[in-house]
């Protein structure tokens, strides 16, 4: 089976100019430019399947964003290859745009004084999509989002969170096989964010489409992704189901249990991190939790017992902790 997303070797290289402060160096300059390189991007390869959804997670600047310009076209790349839907991207061939889509949160693609409606119009003849298809897909996305009333107000008039909605229909009207989703969430109320989210797996069930989404809310990435690909200072550190990275990257395991007597000292069980009333939290490494649930249960009076991996918000940390201290 051809891969929707084939990335191998993949490179992006920026010469950005740097100088001292100060008139001196600025003078200095004019003559004399002294520039640095940076690695944006640096040798990294995964490939998805088609329909897959896969989380593209890295702190600021990890290379996220470059990554998915140059997937789509808009950066040519330094190095290495990229292929999607079997084209390559920097060539920006008419039927590779046709197939593929670039939403990102902080951008707008929207005539600004427009209704949105007058830009479908535009999108249309630009994709050249035939009436008949058109029609029941704009309808069909306005409805999934629910932005009937929206859609005939000028965009600039519209929140931050009926924005990103409206904009997210726009983007899909050329019914794209491949979405590329920068921070589609950020900003928004957690309301809106979740009716997103679930427009997103909706349109991913029902065209079969593959995603690369970013995101800075692990909500997002819970919801939609079963694999996750995670990116530091342009290297791949992890890639694999995200069930899968606590198992590598998180060495503890948290363990609730509720009291008879609430005031018993259970720093020999483990670290206690929190106390609320009978509650105590506990932290124990992972390969001592059956053997400490069981000393619990046997010596203490338990009325209440529940133990939990580590939140994915924290293993992250761990996993860019850990490539930071490298």
């Amino acid at each position: 089976m051809e891969h929707a997303v084939h990335i191998s070797g993949l490179e992006k290289i920026f010469m950005v100019p740097e100088r001292e402060a100060g008139l001196v160096a600025a003078t200095k300059s004019l003559v004399r430019r002294q520039s640095r390189e940076v690695r944006a991007v640096d040798g990294i390869s995964f490939d998805i399947a088609p329909g897959e959804v896969v989380g593209f997670l890295g702190p600021n600047g990890a290379g996220k964003t470059t990554t998915l310009k140059m997937l789509s076209g808009l950066l040519y790349p330094t190095g290495g290859e990229a292929r999607i839907l079997g084209h390559a991207p920097s060539k920006r061939e008419k039927a590779f745009l046709r197939r593929i889509t670039l939403v990102m949160g902080n951008r707008n693609q929207l005539q600004w004084d427009l209704p949105a409606l007058d830009s479908y119009e535009l999108n249309r003849a630009i994709y050249r999509i035939p009436r008949a298809d058109f029609t029941p897909m704009r309808d069909d996305l306005i409805e999934l989002l629910d932005v009937g009333d929206l859609v005939r107000k000028p965009v600039r008039q519209l929140s931050l969170g009926e924005r990103m909605k409206v904009e997210i229909v726009g983007a899909l009207l050329h019914r794209p096989q491949v979405l590329f989703l920068d921070e589609p969430t950020i900003g928004l109320d957690v309301t809106m964010q979740k009716r997103i989210r679930s427009f997103v797996a909706t349109y991913n069930e029902r065209h079969g489409a593959t995603v690369l989404l970013t995101s800075h809310y692990m909500a997002d990435v819970q919801a939609l992704c079963k694999r996750v690909v995670v990116i530091h200072h342009g290297r791949i550190l992890f890639d694999g189901p995200l069930t899968g990275l606590a198992d590598q990257f998180a060495a503890y395991k948290t363990i609730g249990v509720a009291l008879a007597d609430g005031h018993v000292d259970l720093d020999r069980y483990g670290e206690v991190l929190h106390r609320d009333g009978d509650w105590v939290t506990l932290r124990v490494p992972k390969a001592e939790t059956s053997q400490v649930t069981a000393r619990l249960l046997s010596e203490q009076s338990v009325l209440d017992l529940r133990i939990e991996d580590t939140p994915i918000e924290d293993v992250i940390e761990l996993v860019f902790a850990q490539a930071r201290s490298e």
